[in-house]
């Protein structure tokens, strides 16, 4: 995964593995409710040794 800031705040998201594909557009509140969530677990039912 790549992440840049843009000139106006927002932040671009893309795969690093397909650098040509299409990168993803975010708002800086939904990067942070993006980081934030996964500081705090919300995703760990997606990680195959979570129980």
């Amino acid at each position: 995964m790549e992440i840049a800031e843009l000139p106006g705040g927002q932040v671009a998201m893309r795969n690093s593995r397909h650098p040509e594909g299409p990168a993803l557009i975010y708002t800086r509140p939904e990067i942070e409710a993006l980081i934030l969530g996964a500081k705090d677990g919300d995703f760990d039912h997606l990680i195959a040794s979570h129980n």
